[in-house]
């Protein structure tokens, strides 16, 4: 697909998950924009990789740091090893997550569900809460955080991945709210599914659910969600904040 021109360039941008499917091609698309990338994922090898894609198409800095994003010590090691290369950051993508195992709610294993908040709705939190005061020092900030149609539908057996995603929309609108005089802007985006590897997780049943629900008939590419997300770091989303842009292929009606 073609790419629209977003300049982002000098800026300093965190994604998190950023080693694979939708949060590589968000940390491509920022990087080929301009701005410098450091990816917060789990695997060194996989970090080593992406940071090598990222670097192929964007002229400044990229790489990596360890960083479980569902503890908070965790975040604060990969925000000092950010901050070792970055003075400021400007831009936070919060798209870590996982979509935990697909059965009934009464029969979700009570670690399982524990794990999906955990990584999905508080590491969104705790990473927000992490880089926002370096944002508030230069009274500039763009904050996207990645939900999910199914945190406004909520999914059939999948009622952690809905619940936490529903959190994420509701902690976006807080914050937004909190940050509105200061420059700093915090949107979400609501994608249906989007084939990466996370579909791994899921069962067969559960993914032809998913499909059947999307109008256009097709799951979203990585490469769509990247071209929203970059468009919301940008200094041209100027009147946007605490809002759910929508990325279903037609399923939402809301």
């Amino acid at each position: 697909m073609s790419e629209s021109k977003i300049d982002l360039s000098g800026q300093n941008a965190v994604v998190t998950g950023g080693a694979a499917g939708m949060g590589l091609a968000i940390a491509q698309r920022l990087a080929a924009s301009g701005a410098n990338v450091c990816i917060w994922d789990l695997d060194w090898d996989a970090i080593d990789q992406a940071v090598a894609e990222i670097s192929a198409v964007g002229a400044g800095t990229a790489f990596g740091a360890i960083g479980d994003v569902s503890d908070p010590d965790g975040v604060e090691d990969a925000l000092a090893v950010t901050r070792e290369r970055f003075d400021s950051i400007e831009i936070a993508i919060n798209n870590a997550g996982i979509s935990g195992p697909n059965i009934v709610s009464w029969e979700y294993p009570v670690a399982d569900w524990q794990e999906v908040i955990a990584v999905d709705l508080v590491g969104t939190f705790l990473v927000s809460r992490a880089v926002i005061p370096l944002m508030l020092k230069n009274s500039y900030g763009r904050i996207v955080n990645i939900a999910s149609v199914a945190g406004k539908e909520g999914n059939p057996n999948a009622s952690a991945y809905s619940a936490a995603k529903a959190g994420v929309i509701g902690l976006t609108k807080s914050l937004g709210k909190e940050l509105a005089a200061t420059g700093v802007l915090v949107n979400c985006i609501t994608p249906a599914a989007v084939h990466t590897a996370i579909f791994d997780q899921m069962t067969q049943e559960h993914i032809d659910y998913m499909r059947s629900k999307i109008p256009l008939g097709r799951f979203g590419l990585p490469e769509e969600v990247a071209a929203m997300v970059a468009w919301l770091c940008s200094a041209e989303c100027s009147f946007s904040t605490g809002a759910v842009f929508d990325l279903s292929g037609g399923r939402a009606t809301y």
